[in-house]
């Protein structure tokens, strides 16, 4: 079973995963995006390198066999990553994205305060974004659960999420 945490930039994905992981005293697979731009030596991307981070992210996830995988990012981040820097979703990522291999999604709202890092982007247009993947959740029927609030509480949503999903503690 996957656990995906998915929302704007800046929102405490990370912290999430790490959080929760531990709760549940599962493993986690980290962002690949970070990795993939340490090893390209520079931020700069286009839309190829989007794909290759979705097939890097997947490639990541599915290197770890395990019972219960909490997943710091998925290809929807990519998918919308795509769509508002460069107008759509290419096929071959859209292909990637399959929101059914995951059975809950967590949605950050971004209601932190911005931190700023060389691979973010989008400081003022986190509550758009974060309407464009509740709209893609929707869209798929994918099941979600929005995380808000501070750090301690969003821990308290997810895992009871998780657990209202019949996970043994």
């Amino acid at each position: 079973m996957k656990i995906a945490i998915v929302g704007p930039e800046s929102c405490g994905k990370s912290t999430l995963a790490r959080d929760l992981a531990a709760a549940l005293n599962a493993p986690w697979v980290a962002e690949y995006v970070r990795e993939y731009f340490a090893a390209k030596g520079t931020n700069d991307y286009g839309l190829d390198d989007i794909i290759r981070i979705a097939q890097g992210q997947l490639a990541a996830e599915n290197a770890v066999p395990a019972p219960l995988l909490i997943c710091d990012t998925t290809v929807l981040v990519c998918k919308i990553w795509a769509e508002v820097r460069y107008g759509h979703c290419p096929a071959e990522l859209a292909a990637l994205y399959q929101p059914q291999d995951y059975a809950l999604h967590l949605l950050t709202r971004p209601d932190l305060p911005w931190e700023p890092d060389p691979l973010r982007e989008n400081p003022d247009d986190r509550d758009y974004l974060f309407d464009l993947y509740e709209a893609d959740l929707k869209a798929s029927g994918a099941n979600y659960v929005v995380v808000e609030g501070i750090r301690e509480r969003r821990l308290a949503i997810a895992m009871k999420a998780v657990l209202g999903m019949g996970l043994e503690h």
